[in-house]
């Protein structure tokens, strides 16, 4: 019996990876609490409390944080139009530093000294966690088993882990069917690994938040909508069809998903750079994020002065590489976020757009705080503008 080391908090999914450290953990001498982040994945929390119990966890707290996933970091996100290398809308990258907030939360309350994950060594998610608990408790210590010679040596690859697990009685999921590592929040679903790692592989298979494969239903018919926005966070949706509304924060992004999951709204398949210095191949569904991005890029087009819009869009750059990187919690992420929100307290109005065949598609605008003068733009009316003072602007611009 290995001796004593005190209490650790452990990420639990209740996948093959985490319950494998869970029993291992116990082997080397800790006292496993198990966590459990319910951020809208389809689990049964039950069954994944009897396992972690079953498998040696003293305790399990399971928490529900979808609500504040949405509020306090998605909606930050839709603010800045976030957006990863050109494409990737930060899924993953937003649910750590949610789950590492109440992971440490819980070692507080647990007295524990240690936090420990499942996440691997090559890749970003191993720094989101840990960076995000540093930033939170400088203090505590992390165990992260993929990291550890011991660990990794022993667990060359999924066969071996496959093999502990059977020889533990630990009930895995994954099957040849499923050769690819999974990852589910509200946000997003993302597929990586296994048969994925040629980037030559087409996968047909995935399935988004909206519940259906984004791939797969490519269906012909139009859904209208129409997103409400009050300073850049989404307040409503109302679906133009039906006359369906949905106003609060989770209800409407759960709507949005299952509307745009439909109609395939959101698959990408990328090859993008880790923050640790390998490329990595992805596919990411994220029905109602695009959706929302689009929503918000437009109307934020409508309301925002056009110089605070340049310097927003370098903000909002940073402020992506920052999230991706997995400084949430740094006091440069902190101040970007203050500086976006500010940015957008004139961001609102409504958008009418619709979904079609994989793509949102914006089919009009208004807002009471448009910077749009149809007057002065119209190509009937001259309103307040005179056409001569163009001469003069061309011919400065044109000295250089």
């Amino acid at each position: 019996m290995a001796q004593s080391k005190g209490t650790v908090v452990l990420a639990y999914s209740g996948g093959l990876d985490t319950s494998c450290i869970l029993v291992w953990l116990k082997e080397q001498g800790y006292d496993v609490v198990a966590y459990l982040a319910n951020i809208g994945q389809k689990e049964d929390f039950e069954a994944a409390r009897k396992k972690a119990l079953a498998l040696g966890a003293k305790k399990v707290y399971i928490e529900d944080v979808s609500r504040e996933f949405v509020e306090h970091f998605i909606w930050p996100a839709v603010q800045a139009n976030a957006l990863y290398e050109d494409r990737y809308l930060l899924g993953t990258a937003l649910a750590r530093p949610c789950i590492a907030r109440r992971l440490v939360e819980v070692a507080l309350r647990e007295g524990a000294q240690h936090v420990a994950h499942g996440a691997t060594g090559k890749g970003n998610d191993q720094v989101r966690f840990e960076l995000s608990c540093y930033a939170l408790c400088p203090k505590i210590k992390v165990v992260a088993p993929w990291r550890l010679p011991e660990f990794y040596q022993r667990f060359p690859g999924r066969r071996e882990l496959m093999d502990y697990a059977k020889k533990h009685g630990i009930p895995v999921p994954v099957t040849p069917q499923t050769p690819w590592s999974m990852d589910e929040n509200l946000m997003h679903i993302s597929y990586e690994a296994g048969i994925l790692e040629n980037p030559k592989v087409i996968d047909h298979g995935s399935h988004g938040p909206g519940g259906v494969s984004c791939i797969r239903r490519l269906i012909g018919n139009f859904t209208g909508g129409r997103p409400c926005v009050r300073g850049g966070v989404p307040v409503k949706v109302t679906n133009t069809g039906d006359g369906a509304t949905r106003s609060s924060a989770l209800e409407l992004f759960v709507y949005l998903n299952d509307i745009a999951g439909k109609h395939g709204v959101g698959r990408i398949d990328i090859v993008e750079n880790r923050f640790v210095g390998m490329k990595s191949r992805g596919i990411y569904e994220t029905p109602a994020g695009t959706i929302l991005y689009h929503a918000h890029l437009d109307i934020e087009a409508f309301t925002m002065d056009r110089e605070v819009r340049k310097i927003k869009q370098g903000l909002s750059l940073k402020f992506s590489e920052l999230v991706y990187n997995g400084f949430w919690h740094s006091p440069e992420c902190e101040f970007l976020r203050e500086c976006i929100g500010r940015s957008q307290e004139p961001v609102e109005g409504t958008v009418r757009l619709s979904v079609f065949k994989g793509h949102v598609y914006v089919l009009g605008r208004e807002s009471p705080r448009s910077l749009y003068n149809e007057e002065l733009v119209s190509m009937n009316v001259q309103g307040d503008y005179e056409p001569a003072d163009a001469t003069g602007f061309i011919n400065i611009n044109s000295l250089r």
